[in-house]
């Protein structure tokens, strides 16, 4: 699914869109946080197809409708999936890829030329790469990772394949953390797997997968108070750049690491499992 670059380029760059332009579009709720649109875009640029990424700020209620037009849109391509859409939307497509099918949710999905949909879920691919990136690692060390949901399955995942000593894991939900808990171990027992208390005390990397930050007033995601200032704090937050947390993190000494890079760390990789680019 390669697509030439027909249309002109408008002022800096930006594509011109027209009747030849391929539709891509993120779907969350809500939609106003997301730097997708931006970074995708100048993938598409950069790799000079004629296409666009949108945002669609989609309730839960409106997502078999959404995929309904997805199948029936013949220049409708893909779907780039945020919160809180990864988990529900796995089970309404036609197949989930590998990645996708371990972590039990996924954030792109592609149609066949048959119109099947197909997805998969290259969070925790970014979320090493970006890392990575910045040269950060997490083998031998401890992590505690706070949320269970779409995005914290795929990081937990993804860190339990670098080989940390120990891995915790909270979430207010019991039901979910027992499941993951129980898919993690059944992945490795070589790794110390557990579920942690919402407090960063005794952990090298603290990592913040839910949403908690994103909004004006929210309380920290965990207890800090005996954070170590050796520690590195992560948040997967997109906006704000600097949550609470990394800003709080960040005033006691800690080395932080801001959700853009994990969005980064997939955008080639979600472009190539879109048929774009090599």
């Amino acid at each position: 699914m390669t697509h030439a670059a027909g249309a002109e380029r408008g002022n800096e760059g930006s594509p011109a869109l027209s009747g030849a332009t391929h539709l891509y579009a993120i779907l969350g709720d809500p939609i106003a946080q997301v730097a997708s649109p931006r970074l995708f875009n100048s993938a598409f640029r950069r790799l000079g197809v004629d296409a666009v990424l949108v945002p669609f700020h989609v309730a839960p209620q409106g997502i078999p409708a959404v995929l309904e037009a997805f199948r029936v849109g013949q220049n409708f391509d893909g779907l780039v999936v945020t919160v809180p859409h990864k988990i529900a939307i796995a089970s309404l497509i036609d197949e989930v890829g590998p990645l996708g099918r371990r972590i039990g949710a996924v954030n792109a999905i592609r149609k066949l030329p048959d119109g099947r949909l197909v997805g998969d879920n290259f969070d925790g691919l970014g979320f090493v790469r970006g890392l990575a990136g910045k040269g950060h690692t997490l083998r031998g060390r401890r992590v505690v990772v706070i949320g269970a949901g779409g995005a914290g399955s795929a990081v937990t995942h993804a860190i339990l394949d670098e080989g940390p000593s120990a891995l915790g894991v909270f979430d207010v939900d019991a039901v979910r953390l027992a499941s993951l808990l129980g898919d993690l171990r059944l992945a490795s027992s070589s790794v110390d797997i557990h579920a942690a208390r919402a407090d960063a005390e005794g952990y090298d990397v603290i990592v913040n997968c839910t949403s908690i930050g994103m909004h004006d007033g929210d309380p920290l995601p965990l207890a800090i108070d005996r954070l170590s200032e050796t520690a590195l704090v992560v948040d997967i937050i997109l906006e704000p750049s600097e949550t609470p947390l990394l800003r709080t993190a960040s005033s006691r000494g800690c080395s932080t690491h801001p959700g853009i890079h994990m969005l980064d760390g997939q955008v080639d990789e979600i472009c190539r499992f879109f048929g774009l680019g090599g």
